[in-house]
């Protein structure tokens, strides 16, 4: 079973022609295949078309948010009614050719777990592509997972990997960096990518900075999640040993007969080994929760998959 989940929104227009192109494309691989069509809040007559689209198709669910909720929560809500054993995902607004479906399950054969589509030739201006290139150059140093394209809506994984992964925010365009964090083999292959046929985009420079902002979610996720004390511990190791050296130099100064009440070095000095001190503590606290976190899930029986296959 394959499962196509599609999040839209205002896409009227689009959702009737992007489902001929589904079944000219899957139709072929004579699999069993299905697709999930998540309607994020639209104020148009998107969900009319979705509902008519559902009538005639015995192939098609519809999921319908109460209000928009984000393209995150859209996918997240998808993989939760999708059944196939492989699930693609594509945008609705005809940008993603359905037509290379067929090359990322091919590659996802080959053994990998996640094939991301890498759109070489983007139809958009100049004003989204340069963005998308420098926030993608920045998510590749950070996550060092070295995609060239984070955020191309048409991807194909395995089932496990929309099961485990948990969409909130603006996550979906780190789905590359939270699968190479649970131990999944990703890859990218190019894709064609088409001019916008209908309507126009609702993102701005803004997605670009609430995307920063969730790229320092994803890397403390990924990095220290499992192990706080490295990170908070590390920072209030650093401050505190620079504050005692700093009181330790005054220290010698105030044993030669100098007057060091004044100076402000005196403050610095005692403001960095309190802050370094709080940040130890903040580190081992947080380590107390992450262990006993992991204890009571797998005490539930749900701790993390992470193991890939047991030969015995």
């Amino acid at each position: 079973m394959i499962s196509v989940v599609v999040p839209v929104r205002d896409e009227e227009r689009s959702v009737a022609e992007l489902h001929l192109q589904l079944d000219a494309a899957l139709a072929p691989l004579r699999e069993e295949w299905e697709v999930v069509y998540v309607d994020d809040g639209s104020t148009d007559a998107t969900f009319a078309s979705l509902v008519r689209l559902h009538d005639a198709n015995a192939n098609v669910r519809v999921v319908r948010l109460r209000r928009s909720l984000g393209k995150a929560a859209a996918l997240d809500a998808g993989f939760a009614e999708a059944s196939g054993d492989v699930v693609v995902t594509i945008d609705g607004d005809l940008q993603d050719d359905p037509g290379e479906i067929p090359r990322l399950l091919a590659k996802l054969d080959e053994g990998f777990d996640l094939v991301c589509g890498w759109k070489t030739h983007r139809r958009d201006p100049l004003t989204r592509r340069l963005p998308s290139r420098l926030f993608n150059a920045v998510v590749r140093v950070v996550s060092g997972v070295p995609l060239h394209d984070m955020n191309c809506g048409l991807k194909a994984m395995r089932g496990e990997v929309a099961a485990e992964l948990r969409l909130y925010g603006e996550l979906h365009r780190f789905i590359p960096v939270l699968a190479v964090d649970r131990g999944f083999r990703v890859t990218e292959v190019g894709v064609n990518h088409r001019a916008r046929a209908h309507g126009r985009s609702r993102y701005g420079l803004e997605r670009y900075l609430r995307g920063f902002l969730d790229l320092l979610t994803v890397a403390f996720m990924s990095r220290y999640r499992r192990r706080p004390l490295h990170l908070f511990g590390g920072a209030g190791l650093l401050l505190s040993g620079l504050g005692t050296a700093i009181l330790a130099y005054l220290t010698v100064l105030k044993l030669t007969g100098e007057a060091i009440g004044g100076r402000p070095l005196l403050t610095l000095g005692v403001l960095l080994v309190v802050v370094g001190i709080q940040l130890l503590s903040l580190g081992l606290i947080s380590e107390l929760i992450t262990r006993d976190s992991v204890e009571a899930a797998r005490g539930a029986g749900r701790s993390e998959r992470l193991v890939g296959e047991v030969l015995r």
